[in-house]
Parts: C-alpha cells; structure tokens; sequence
C-alpha cells in the first residue's frame, strides 16, 4: 500500500506545526506557492499575501511521493527451435516443471515483483546478467507494451496515466547518445529548449542549464564538444553525466537509469552515483539498475532489489543485508563487499539444483516479518503534510514551487479564498510545433557546420560526375548521333541525381537512437523532426542543383534558352528532392547502413532500368508496367527530354542523315543522295538533303514520351518527395514506439 511520507519526522512535525497555526484551506496554500513561482520566474501579474514569513523564507520542503508497484509480471514468448528430434513425439512427463524446461512456450523475466521507492531516496535494482534488472526499469517507466505487463504502479496510491508519466519523469539509457560535434553547454541548452515551456524566458533558460552544469560537476568541460572515435572530446564519465543531464533539465518527479554506470572506472561511477544523490535530495525518486556497486557507491544507496532469474531474492536497505544472509545462513565477512557476497552468493545457488527458490522463499517471510515488526495501527494517518491531496494536486504543488519546470501549469480557478481550487494543466508537448522545427533546424545546422567535409565530399562527387559527362558529352550536335547521345546523357545525368543521395542514408541511422530516447518522453514531435530533417536539407540540394547545372548545360550543349535552362535546374533540385526523400524513408525502414546501401542500389537500378531509356514504354510487358509509373527516374527523364526536344523549329535528321545509325550510313556521299532521290521517287515527295525529316516531337513520340507535360512530370516528381517524408513520418510513428511487446 502506497502512503505519502515526508523526508524525516522531523520535517512532517514543523510542516503540521505550520498547517495547524494557519488553517488555510488547500485552494489558498496553492494559490501562494503559485505567487512564489511567480516572483521567482519575474511575472509582475500580482501576486498574493504570503501564508507565513516561514514559507516565504522557503522553509517548506516539496510535496512528498511514493512511488509503489505490486506483483509486477512480464511474460515473453519463446519460438520452438526447429530440431529433428522435435518432429518426434514425446512422452508426457510427471513433474510439471520439468515439461516446462523441456521446451517452454513462454519465458518470465518478471515474477511478482513489489517494492516501493520515495523522494530523496535511490533505489538501486542488483542481479548478474539475465536477472532482470532492465525489464523491471523499463516496467516501472511504462516501457512495456499495454497489456504485457500484470501488475501495478502507482505514484502516491493512484495509478499513472502513459501520458502523466511522459510529464513527470525521464528515462536514461544506457549507451550515451550525443551528437558528437556539439559542446556539453550547447547539448544541454538544446535539451532545455525542448522540455521546457515557451514561456519560461531564455534568461531563466541559461540560468537553468548552468545551475544544471554546476550539479553535473561538468563545468571545466562545459565548452569541450562531446567527441566521437574521430573527434577528441569529453571522458566516459563526463559524457554519462551529459547523458544524464539531458534528461534532468525538467526537474522530473521519476528518474529510471539503465545501468548509469556501466563501463565506468570506480571514481567515474562514484561521482555519477553522487550525481544522482543531489538529484534524489533535491525531491526527486530515483530508481537504477546496477550491476556491481563498489563500497562508496553502496554508501550512497537507499534501497536494493535483488533480482534473480525474475524473481525478488532481497528488498531492503543495504545496512540491513548483512542481518538478512545471517539469518538465511550465510553471513557476510566483516572485510567483504556486501553487494559482492550477495551477487557471488546468488551465482552460486543459481548453479545449484534447487536454485534461488530457497532464498525466494526466505525473503517473502523476512519481508512479511519485516511488515508485522513495522506494522502501524489503521487510524495513524500518513505522515504528509497534505494526506488529502490527489495525485494531480500533488504534481501541482510541486510545480507551483518549481520542482517540475516543464511539466505543466497549476492553474487556479475563481472563487473565493475559501473555495478557490487548484487544476493541473499538463500539456503532451512543452513547445508548440514551430519552437520544435526552429530549435530542431538549428541543432541540426550546428552539427553539420562542424563537420563540414561530409558536405564538401557531396559536392565533390556531383561537381566531378557532372565534369565527366560535360567532357564526354561535348558540345553535343543536332544529328542522329547527337539525339541518340542526349538520351543516354539525360538517363545518366537523372539516374546519378537519385545515386548521389544515398548518401543521406547514415544520417538518421545515426540519430536514431537519439531520436528515439528524445520523442519517448515528449521532447517534441516526430512530426516536428520530419519537417526540420525536410528544411534542413533544402539548402544543400539547391546548391547541388546549381552545382551540377552549371557544370554540365553549357559544356553539354543543351537547347531551351534562359527558361530552358531554368528548367533544367528546377527538374535537378526536383530530382534530389524525391531522392533524398526516397533514401530518409528507406533510412526510417532499415536497421544498418550496410543494408540500406543494398537495398538503395538496387532499387535505383531498377527504376533507371523501367525509365524508359533501356526499352520504350510500348515495349514494356503488362505485368511489369506498373513498375514503369513507379520509377522515380521516369518523370525527370521524360522532363528533360521534353524541355530539350519540345523546340518545334529545330530538327535532328536532313536528307542523308536519315540513313545514319544504319549499315547505309558508312555508303559515300553520292551513293547517300542516288538513294534519297530514289526514296523521294517511290514515295513521291521532294525530298533534298536540307530537308527535315525528324524534328523534336517526332523523337518524344519515338520515346514514347506522350503522356505528361514536362511541369506535369516537375509536379510528379515533387509529389513523390513529399509522398515519402509521408512515409517517413509514419515509419516513425510505428517503428519507434520504444517499448517491449
């Protein structure tokens, strides 16, 4: 049973001393802690006369929580190895347990787990590898899919909501997921302006993310980037304070950590432990798995959860540990580490036939000792200073005094100081939509400015492709050869825009992760980030666009005239527009870049093979034209070859020309005319050798380039890039729920 407690007697004794010389209704002591907000932040909205000079002198502590679960059960299925001795029969065996390690249908990583966690303390979840320690974090911070997970959890009695849980608490993995190229100050001043709300001033911001730096102890480190194995930066243990950090610049109520100080040396994860101490002390609960704490960190440690194989082998505080193995008969050596013993011990009857089941045992009857020893009579009222207030007006509260900045509002409603009550407002996103594409742009912008040979090397390769072709491709004439080199130039120029943006394929494979631990707690919208990964990209495509354009439109000789030309560019930016729209989604899709080079090329390949370059569209069997229509390189292809060959005055074949790209074409001259004067007879048209016999629309008709106008094709091939960042953003929301099933 969940009870709300104060920090010590102590405290509940003078805060009931305040309540009972001031009998102020709950409405009234909101209404003032709201006022002290308000001063503190600088609104000049007046505000109203203190309860007491002892509140205003902040002698009142936060609003105390308990955060409870009970029986916490998580089941997994486990697929049947297909072995030949499977497709057997077996016969059925007595023993129920042993059927079940036979071949089980389902494995429990979590049986019946209970314990309970308060403010100011730290709960610290112990057990080798296998135990689990992760699954139970990650049950606590609703981390498993609905419906998996048996049991409950509770903050102050009451059950919390998916959405409440994302306001009050944040969640720290265990890998550090930085950018590499930002500084620890701009890292966190990033974070700060996700999670905290728009009205709070950018001076209140930077104020924040300072006080932040001086509780991370990281403040020699604060203007060192975060570094990466090709970049110089910050120590391991300094990047898991950041990571931290991050996480904390809301002043959450819950803090679940996955192993904080997994990889670090014993200092390193003594000052990430003492870290997470001022963090506690400062009012909120924190829980965290660990695998091996050293004797400074266990002295830093409220309480412990011993896991074994899923289930609960200790609960408890670490001084009562060496009373509980006494007992269960194993006593602890006076000059060894008790969480040591206790992980070698627990090892060891896991090696044994019976397992833990004996220690198991034992510590539901020490625990249930333990309640009966403790036991309180049923009128003692909790020991809160408010034993009446919800969950919500607790939260509100503890708003009102600044506890959670980005959280929510406590807002008043009318009436009389006698009636006035307090509501809390807990919006799903601290920022509207547009502040989350501006800080998300800008982010984005810094990074790659500091890495500044990723874009130099895009550049490179399409100003370099686009030399080759100009130079092979010189000042190409109108003749048969000419035509027949344009189409070949037009199908590599279109198909090289789409190769060239495979390159964005790393770029949200790498942010994945990081994407992924900011959207699961609300840190802005996965809408918001799809918006400013299109923005952000816009820039470079134009000057690649330009780039290659200028690169190969004259060399190239290519017809138009100025809107010729301006086309040509539209159609380029176009091209990389649906291309990099294409490889962010495939990006949203795959699991390694490796895979999703593969996947890329080959899709490529196929689009330039149904273009309709290779084989006309008349050509193309039924059953795999569908594929012509989906071709991203079909609609830029049959753009440019419009804009080249809609000229009505220019021709491509006079007279003899027509006999080029032919066996008759390598005939002398006079036997070329003999020929055309004998066409000319039979068909009995004056054909000369300055006749025009094939102009620019006969060749569209030849390509079969009919259908779509050249802006059509312009306007299809934009619509298939945001037709993809559609995608993109779904992939995102289905692919990303960050949760266990």
């Amino acid at each position: 049973m969940a009870r709300i407690v104060a920090a010590n007697d102590d405290d509940s004794m003078e805060l009931n001393t305040i309540s009972s010389v001031h009998d102020s209704t709950l409405g009234q002591l909101l209404k003032n802690v709201s006022d002290v907000r308000k001063m503190d932040i600088g609104d000049e909205t007046p505000v109203h006369e203190s309860l007491n000079q002892d509140y205003d002198d902040g002698y009142m502590r936060t609003v105390p929580f308990v955060l409870s679960f009970d029986n916490l059960t998580y089941n997994v299925s486990v697929r049947r190895k297909l072995e030949f001795r499977n497709l057997f029969p077996r016969g059925n065996t007595e023993d129920p347990e042993i059927a079940q390690t036979v071949m089980p249908n389902t494995k429990t990583l979590l049986n019946n787990i209970s314990g309970e966690s308060r403010d100011g303390e730290i709960m610290a979840v112990l057990g080798a590898s296998g135990s689990g320690k992760s699954t139970l974090i990650d049950a606590l911070a609703n981390r498993i899919a609905k419906g998996s997970l048996k049991g409950t959890v509770k903050l102050n009695g009451e059950t919390l909501q998916s959405r409440m849980l994302k306001v009050i608490s944040a969640y720290v993995m265990q890998d550090d997921l930085l950018f590499p190229m930002l500084t620890v100050e701009e890292t966190l001043i990033f974070a700060a302006e996700f999670r905290l709300p728009r009205s709070l001033p950018k001076s209140k911001k930077k104020l924040r993310v300072q006080a932040l730096i001086d509780q991370l102890g990281i403040r020699n480190a604060a203007k060192t980037i975060i570094g990466d194995e090709g970049h110089r930066g910050i120590s391991g243990g300094e990047r898991r304070r950041v990571s931290i950090g991050i996480d904390i610049i809301h002043d959450p109520i819950l803090l679940f950590l996955d192993e904080p100080t997994s990889g670090l040396d014993s200092t390193s994860a003594f000052m990430v432990v003492k870290v997470l101490k001022r963090i506690a002390q400062s009012g909120s609960i924190v829980i965290m798995s660990i695998h091996q704490p050293s004797h400074r960190v266990l002295s830093l440690l409220d309480r412990l959860i011993f896991l074994s194989r899923g289930h609960t082998v200790y609960s408890g505080s670490p001084a009562s540990l060496p009373r509980f193995f006494s007992e269960f008969g194993s006593p602890i050596p006076e000059n060894e580490n008790r969480t040591e013993f206790a992980l070698d011990l627990i090892c060891e009857l896991e090696g044994s036939a019976g397992g833990t089941r004996g220690l198991v045992e034992f510590n539901k009857k020490w625990q249930e000792m333990k309640k009966q020893n403790n036991r309180q009579p049923p009128l003692t009222p909790p020991s809160s200073p408010y034993p009446n207030l919800t969950l919500k007006e607790a939260i509100a509260a503890s708003i009102s005094r600044g506890k959670l900045v980005s959280g929510g509002e406590s807002v008043a409603n009318g009436g009389t100081t006698a009636t006035s009550t307090t509501t809390l407002a807990v919006p799903e996103f601290a920022n509207p939509m547009w502040i989350e594409i501006k800080t998300l742009s800008k982010r984005s912008m810094l990074n790659s400015r500091r890495q500044p040979e990723l874009f130099g090397i895009r550049v490179a390769s399409v100003v370099i492709t686009g030399f080759i072709l100009a130079t092979v491709f010189w000042r190409l004439d109108n003749s048969p050869k000419g035509v027949q080199e344009r189409l070949g130039f037009f199908a590599f120029a279109m198909s090289t825009m789409f190769y060239t943006c495979a390159d964005a394929l790393p770029v949200f494979l790498q942010e994945r992760y990081i994407f992924m631990r900011e959207t699961a707690y609300n840190a802005y919208r996965r809408s918001s980030y799809v918006l400013s990964h299109a923005i952000v990209s816009i820039p470079s495509l134009i000057f690649l666009s330009l780039a290659f354009a200028a690169t190969t439109y004259w060399a190239v000789g290519l017809g138009g005239g100025p809107m010729g030309l301006l086309f040509y560019c539209l159609i380029i930016l176009a091209s990389f527009w649906s291309g990099s729209s294409f490889v962010t989604f495939l990006s949203g899709v795959v699991p390694s870049v490796m895979l999703g080079y593969i996947i890329v090329v080959a899709i490529l390949a196929y689009f330039l093979l149904f273009s309709g370059f290779f084989i006309n569209r008349n050509r193309i069997p039924d059953y795999w034209i569908w594929f012509h229509y989906l071709s991203l390189v079909k609609y830029p292809y049959e753009a440019v070859l419009q804009n080249e060959f809609s000229d009505a005055t220019k021709c491509f074949v006079r007279g003899v020309q027509i006999f080029d790209n032919t066996p008759l074409g390598e005939l002398p001259e006079v036997m070329k005319l003999n020929l055309l004067g004998s066409v000319s007879k039979s068909l009995g048209v004056t054909i000369s050798s300055t006749t025009c016999l094939t102009t620019g629309a006969d060749i569209l008709k030849n390509q079969g380039v009919v259908q779509l106008s050249k802006w059509n094709c312009l306007l299809v091939t934009v619509a298939f890039g945001f037709f993809f960042r559609i995608l993109f953003y779904f992939t995102l929301l289905l692919g990303s729920k960050n949760k266990r099933r």
